[in-house]
């Protein structure tokens, strides 16, 4: 059995990450008021131009000066919104994002602007009205049909993605948006060619933009590329050092383009770590083979067989991330978790509006014994974002806390909401299989491998557990025979 991971899983959240980088993305008025207010306009265009320039300082100035203007335009509430997010103002980017959508209950742009803002910290089904808001106040709003489409995507419904798109092209025909999302498309579909002219037509990679950068590694590793894949994606690793799925894609280049040797320089450390992913740890692997060296290959595919450990563990400091961080990791990894709680305490005093810091309180706060004061913590982030990693640890936080209840209810609405994350799945099914109710954990883990989980040997284990407790022979004859294929005895007894 060969451990791989499809290229086209390099495409995971490509979408969503063009939302707000775009400099085809509006000022956040109507039509009608671009007309009325040229004076607004210029002002937040302005803004909008130095925000996308990454000039932020720059970008207040002027929405102070169009505040002075009209504080009382929900465009501009908008405006503010999306600079404070920018910022890692998280927490008032939403209270002006709900001042803009009180000043104007029926402004497209702040229907958009909660619709994102309800897609990052509650799922796709829960955002899909707030989109279909801002599309039914305004039929020809450009952004909206890119974010609507952009969400689409990520949630899996391509066809529904493709119907967005086209709408997006009738009112925007312009808009480099349109080549860009038809060549995300192109790619999910393995049409690699079309891809690769659709998004130099949006030139977009041209101009830098992290998304449409990613999209033209990820298209250069399945054309066989993999030199080239692998120079973008070391300038993408080096802005964003915290990016696991960047990384995953830069070791697959460099494994691809015969680069082991680095591979193991690069990686090698790192996969030696509890946290690292099990598709790292293969790629290592792989790449001591290249070399021939199959005595230090053997124990790394092993351990790439098995899922990751659910475990908590305290995460390692790299290179690259921002100093306070690397403190608080640094402390918790000499276990001394007073210095952890001082530096992240330290931080939320001085960015008491910023989800990012939250979570590090509540890891730090987690790590250091104290799960319901992580819990609270947790619950500010989660007002902006609720990604898979942080739900994992609320539910961890809850179940120390004695909460088994609510770690479940927490679970089973993770997975409402991100109905194809494979890992929240199985974490889900484990919950049931531990209650007994092995009919809708088997369910469960159906689903798991039917987006390409197949692999896990963890979860085979817990489908022929299931299988047997379900009185399911032919069930539990297959299970078995697939969980032995992918976990080789004289792999697993190295």
């Amino acid at each position: 059995m060969t451990f791989r991971r499809d290229t086209a899983a390099g495409l995971t959240a490509l979408v969503l990450a063009l939302a707000g980088c775009s400099e085809e993305s509006g000022t956040g008025m109507s039509a009608g008021d671009e007309a009325r207010k040229p004076a607004l306009v210029q002002l937040l265009g302005d803004a909008d131009r130095a925000m996308a320039a990454d000039q932020l300082a720059d970008a207040g100035r002027k929405l102070d000066e169009a505040r002075r203007l009209d504080p009382d335009d929900p465009a501009l509430w908008v405006a503010i919104a999306r600079l404070r997010f920018r910022g890692g103002e998280h927490l008032t980017a939403i209270e002006a994002a709900d001042r803009a959508l009180e000043l104007g209950p029926n402004h497209p742009p702040a229907l958009l602007m909660r619709a994102v803002l309800v897609r990052d910290a509650h799922g796709f089904a829960a955002a899909v009205p707030w989109f279909k808001a801002a599309l039914a106040a305004d039929p020809y709003y450009r952004d909206g049909w890119a974010e609507y489409a952009a969400t689409l995507g990520d949630a899996g419904e391509a066809g529904a993605m493709l119907e967005a798109v086209r709408k997006l092209a009738e009112v925007a025909p312009g808009d480099a948006r349109v080549p860009y999302l038809q060549a995300v498309l192109a790619a999910r579909g393995g049409e690699y060619a079309l891809a690769r002219s659709l998004l130099a037509r949006s030139g977009m990679a041209a101009r830098g933009v992290p998304a449409a950068l990613q999209l033209d590694a990820v298209i250069s590793l399945a054309e066989g590329n993999a030199d080239s894949a692998a120079v973008i994606l070391e300038g993408l690793a080096a802005r964003q050092p915290s990016h696991a799925k960047l990384r995953e894609l830069l070791a697959k280049a460099m494994l691809a383009s015969g680069r082991g040797d680095e591979l193991i320089a690069r990686f090698g450390p790192e996969v030696g770590l509890r946290e690292a992913s099990p598709y790292l740890v293969m790629l290592v692997a792989r790449a001591y083979e290249q070399r021939g060296d199959r005595v230090s290959a053997a124990p790394l595919l092993a351990r790439a067989m098995r899922r990751a450990s659910t475990a908590p563990v305290v995460l390692a400091v790299r290179e690259g991330l921002p100093a306070p961080t690397a403190i608080a990791r640094q402390a918790g990894l000499a276990g001394d978790w007073d210095t952890a709680r001082a530096s992240a305490q330290a931080l939320r005093t001085r960015f008491p509006a910023s989800a990012d810091v939250a979570v590090l309180s509540g890891d730090v706060l987690l790590g250091a014994g104290d799960p319901k004061a992580a819990l609270s913590v947790y619950s500010v982030a989660t007002k902006v974002k609720r990604p898979w990693p942080l739900t994992r640890k609320a539910v961890l936080a809850y179940v120390r806390s004695g909460d088994e209840a609510l770690a479940d209810t927490l679970l089973a609405r993770h997975v409402a909401g991100e109905p194809d994350n494979a890992g929240a799945l199985i974490a889900l099914a484990e919950r049931f299989g531990q209650r007994g109710d092995w009919m809708r954990a088997a369910q469960l883990l159906d689903h798991a491998i039917a987006l390409g989980a197949g692999h896990d040997p963890d979860l085979l284990g817990l489908r022929l557990r299931a299988a047997r407790a379900l009185n399911q022979p032919d069930e539990a004859r297959r299970f078995a025979a697939w969980l032995a294929e992918v976990h080789p005895r004289h792999l697993a007894q190295r």
